[in-house]
């Protein structure tokens, strides 16, 4: 089983996500995958199985399988692309959330994910308890909240506590977000009780995020800064329906797992 280390939505190498990509002839057991996942120790590895003219692609976290994953999918056409000579300039994934499509541009990489359903939802009390800052609006996407907050310093200093958020088991994590200072808007994503305590940078919350800014500010195209400790730059296209979200990708590492000890 081949295995790959890609840092996604990335500026250099070290910034960005970090994902496991695994490719495979046939599908293991659900099992070997989350075992794997968490032996990477990374927020998310992708499997990958070439079926006919195009791929089925899984990503587990350390602790569960989901339903979408940006940064893995991103990376995972990365391999594809620059190891195993894809030569179209579209790849097409199959998936639990349906039909995606990256496609490569020179250094940049678009994903084609659907666009995500969120809904404005009452402030809690008990969500101005969740991070260090206040937040000024909430909505519920099809698999998070999503907070948002008065400015980027906001959203840069905030301090999450994780016991509580580690007890939403609802959702699959909170976005944080706000408009930013030099770029249209930031975030940051956080879920321990998804096993990633804040992840580096969150693809598939730009589908939810892209929209809603895209809205706000009035613009279909935006540029977008995850204000994690390695920073995550994307640039995002709201098309209705659809999502385009891009960015760039690089290789961290190139290994093999060792199937003779699991088989």
């Amino acid at each position: 089983m081949e295995l790959y280390q890609v840092d996604a939505f990335c500026k250099d190498l070290f910034s960005g996500n970090p994902a496991g990509v695994c490719l495979m002839d046939k599908w293991p057991k659900d099992e070997l995958m989350q075992n794997i996942a968490f032996e990477n120790g990374i927020a998310e590895t992708a499997f990958c199985v070439k079926e006919n003219d195009h791929y089925h692609i899984r990503w587990f976290t350390p602790i569960i399988e989901v339903d979408l994953c940006g940064h893995a999918t991103l990376a995972t056409a990365h391999v594809l692309f620059e190891y195993k000579d894809y030569s179209n300039e579209t790849i097409l994934f199959s998936s639990r959330s349906g039909d995606l499509r990256v496609t490569k541009n020179k250094e940049l990489l678009t994903l084609d994910f659907p666009a995500d359903n969120w809904k404005r939802i009452e402030l809690r009390e008990e969500m101005h308890l969740w991070f260090s800052a206040k937040p000024i609006e909430a909505y519920r996407t099809k698999t998070d909240y999503l907070l948002i907050f008065s400015s980027e310093s906001d959203i840069a200093n905030i301090v999450a506590d994780f016991h509580l958020l580690g007890q939403l088991k609802e959702v699959r994590g909170i976005i944080v977000s706000a408009k930013g200072d030099t770029v249209d808007f930031v975030s940051r994503f956080f879920a321990p009780q998804s096993g990633i305590p804040e992840d580096m940078v969150t693809g598939s919350a730009h589908t939810s995020l892209t929209p809603y800014w895209s809205q706000k500010l009035d613009k279909n195209e935006l540029v977008a800064l995850q204000l994690s400790s390695r920073k995550g730059y994307l640039y995002c296209k709201d098309e209705g329906s659809r999502i385009k979200i891009s960015g760039k990708a690089k290789t961290f590492s190139v290994g093999q797992i060792d199937e003779t000890n699991f088989i």
